[in-house]
């Protein structure tokens, strides 16, 4: 969701292209988060006594969805800013994402004080795609260091000292407050590194690797590659659907609790 996911193909040809599998498995995190998502709806509605936040499983899901994301996140980065840095669409895609999240503070603040978003995953991106672009050009071995810096920080550095709001997004507090989606720097930032480093490692052998030329041939990967592609749009659509739809039915009487 951070940066639009292109390659160059080869030292003489300067011509871009997409690399549709990096927008099909962007697709594919969207689809879960979207049943993610859709599940959280249903138990606010009292719909279903699914337990998302409680349950380890599901709790454990939003986990590897977030992460899928942030990793990607660090993928695209290489490959939109690998080689040199496009300050104009990097910026033009950073002001995209820092108004996104904006709005998305200042909707869940409206509808849900107690549980405000004020560092979530679109928060966490934009930083990440600042910081990621320390980390595009030195050693892969430094950019998986960093990133188990990033795992074991909360663990090691944790303190009352980080519980005041403005250190929010860092995510060393020691009490954080309550809120429906919350994405801090630490650990998070290490699955973004993460990514970084799969990218610059797998574009070694880009020109010979398959995953660089494959293409969506079905319906269903075609679909995930073209939601992919528009990522953010989804993310920012997907819940106001599902929760007027849900709303709706649940007016019409037409879900049996």
């Amino acid at each position: 969701m951070v940066a639009i996911s292109r390659l160059t193909i080869g030292p003489t040809e300067m011509r871009r292209t997409r690399i549709a599998l990096v927008d099909a498995l962007r697709g594919t995190a969207l689809a879960a988060m979207i049943v993610y998502h859709f599940s959280w709806d249903l138990e606010l509605f009292e719909l279903a006594p699914l337990d998302v936040t409680g349950n380890p499983l599901w709790v454990a899901s939003a986990w590897l969805i977030a992460g899928s994301f942030l990793a990607l996140a660090g993928v695209s980065l290489v490959l939109a800013h690998g080689e040199r840095l496009n300050a104009l669409g990097f910026s033009r895609r950073l002001m995209m994402i820092v108004a996104a999240a904006g709005a998305i503070t200042l909707v869940s603040w409206y509808f849900e004080p107690g549980g405000v978003i004020l560092f979530g995953i679109l928060h966490c991106i934009a930083a990440s795609s600042v910081l990621g672009l320390a980390f595009l050009r030195v050693p892969v071995a430094v950019v998986l260091i960093a990133a188990a810096a990033c795992f074991a920080a909360p663990a090691f550095l944790s303190s009352p000292l980080f519980n005041a709001p403005g250190w929010l997004w860092l995510g060393l507090a020691s009490e954080p407050r309550p809120s429906n989606d919350y994405v801090p720097l630490l650990p998070w930032f290490g699955t973004v590194l993460i990514g970084i480093a799969s990218a610059r490692l797998a574009l070694a052998r880009a020109s010979k690797a398959a995953w660089s030329r494959w293409q969506p041939r079905s319906a269903v990967s075609r679909m995930l590659a073209l939601a992919g592609r528009h990522s953010l749009a989804v993310y920012l659509v997907h819940q106001p659907v599902l929760l007027g739809a849900l709303w709706l039915v649940v007016k019409s009487g037409l879900w049996p609790k």
